[in-house]
């Protein structure tokens, strides 16, 4: 009986989990040999274009992977771009307006992620309001709110902040040569370095916790969790504390990237956000997603942006088009397991 149930219980790891992290893997390991292959003349076998990847969605991977924890509940988190872009234009603000440190910019940057996670959290959990429509709210008052701060872009030159988000990090044993057959080292900046550790931090989290195990509870089946004694509301709660705190973190790292803040900053980061999770393996009725495959979702992005950036021709607006459609997919795959798991 014991060994039926170990059988059972690993067979629908693999169908949850393991196979639509294997699929996303899989289709992004397609997708960039492609592009290797194709535009091979304009560099996208090089290392440094592989970097590139992360260098770009470094503040989004780290949204995604709050994103991801949300969903495993079963919940939702719309307002992250908007978190984003009030994070950029205050931390631009105060730098540059108000003389304040890019150390002290860092903690307002995380106070505001965490006020969001707490408010929203509060209002999901213990309130039981619907998780759209209270992140809708959230995406409208912090883009309000953005706006207030100011209606001009303001561009940061703070000396500390400007070192930091063009701080390269060499690495010597990798990269390309040139024609004159000089070697380039390739190179990535502290945000890949703060992204990667935050994406294994929660992936260890998620896997070995008991925060980890009852999120998973809870977004299978919430009535079952309650039933076992775990405190759903609670751990609903601290998800999305979680998720606002690495929101307002990944909106550090996404200032880094564009050294200003602006009203329409950050536009649309919420469904990449979202689309990034959905394509790593989780799934929107919750229960099921890791942080890596949020990680593979997040370079899925990345690729076809490349691609589209490469080929030259194509409006960027196809990069939207086709992860529109790769989300179909995904979901229709989601779809067609749940329908499986129901027979069985």
């Amino acid at each position: 009986m014991a060994k039926l149930k170990t059988t059972t219980d690993s067979n629908r790891k693999i169908n949850g989990n393991t196979f639509l992290l294997i699929i996303t893997i899989a289709l992004f390991a397609i997708m960039y040999i492609a592009g290797m292959v194709i535009f091979a003349d304009k560099g996208f076998a090089k290392p440094q274009m592989f970097l590139n990847l992360f260098i770009s969605n470094a503040g989004l991977l780290v949204i995604a992977v709050g994103q991801t924890i949300v969903m495993i509940t079963g919940g939702i988190d719309i307002s992250v771009g908007s978190i984003t872009a009030l994070v950029c234009m205050v931390m631009a603000n105060q730098m540059e307006n108000h003389g304040m440190s890019a150390y002290a910019a860092i903690a307002v940057a995380l106070v505001i992620g965490l006020a969001f996670g707490i408010v929203q959290g509060f209002l999901i959990s213990y309130l039981e309001i619907q998780p759209f429509i209270v992140s809708l709210a959230g995406l409208f008052f912090g883009r309000g709110m953005t706006s207030m701060v100011s209606t001009e872009m303001i561009s940061i030159k703070n000396e500390t902040f400007l070192a930091w988000a063009n701080a390269k990090i060499y690495l010597p044993f990798i990269g390309s040569y040139s024609k004159s057959g000089k070697f380039h080292p390739a190179y990535i900046y502290p945000t890949v370095i703060i992204a990667l550790i935050i994406v294994a931090i929660i992936a260890v989290v998620m896997k070995y916790t008991k925060f980890g195990r009852e999120v998973y509870a809870v977004g299978g089946n919430a009535q079952s969790a309650l039933m076992m004694g775990l405190n759903v509301k609670k751990t609903i709660f601290n998800a999305y504390v979680l998720d606002g705190f690495l929101a307002g973190l990944g909106g550090f790292l996404f200032c880094l990237n564009s050294c200003a803040g602006f009203v329409e900053q950050a536009k649309g980061l919420e469904m990449d956000a979202i689309s990034s999770a959905v394509i790593g393996g989780t799934l929107l009725s919750g229960g099921v997603g890791t942080p890596i495959g949020s990680l593979f979702g997040v370079l899925i992005k990345g690729t076809i942006s490349s691609l589209i950036t490469a080929q030259g021709t194509l409006s960027s607006w196809w990069v939207r088009i086709v992860l529109s459609a790769l989300l179909c997919f995904f979901i229709v795959i989601q779809s067609v397991l749940a329908s499986a798991k129901k027979k069985k």
